[in-house]
């Protein structure tokens, strides 16, 4: 069995994605496309009370953000998470509030730092 490493994200799309994940609204919807394999913007649209040009602003700013994958078939929207991205981005994360941090501060990591990386590791599991 060969072990896929997740891919490295620059730092411009760290921001994309941090930007990305920050709005309540997106993370939901991603956690909806995170529940199924490829999942139907019509679903979207049915289960969030906004409007179509707003589930699709989202949609753009999640594949913006290399997230999402989008790929239409005839008329219809089919979107899916990108776990690699989405792994890649939780390494670097960590790396920044965790490891990183506690190297230079020359000490073990703080308890707002550890609080941080569980919360993090919790919604990536939660999007697995």
């Amino acid at each position: 069995m060969t072990l896929r490493r997740a891919p490295r994200i620059t730092g411009r799309q760290f921001e994309l994605i941090a930007k990305a994940l920050a709005d309540p609204r997106r993370m939901a919807l991603l956690e909806t496309i995170a529940g199924e394999e490829a999942c139907p913007c019509q679903r979207l649209r049915d289960q969030f009370p906004v409007s179509k040009a707003t589930i699709s602003h989202h949609i753009k700013e999640l594949v913006r953000a290399g997230l999402v994958e989008a790929r239409r078939e005839g008329q219809f929207l089919h979107c899916e998470v990108r776990r690699d991205v989405l792994s890649a981005y939780t390494v670097e994360l960590m790396r920044r509030i965790g490891r990183e941090s506690d190297a230079e501060a020359g000490g073990p990591p703080s308890a707002k730092r550890t609080s941080a990386a569980r919360r993090v590791r919790k919604t990536v599991v939660k999007l697995s």
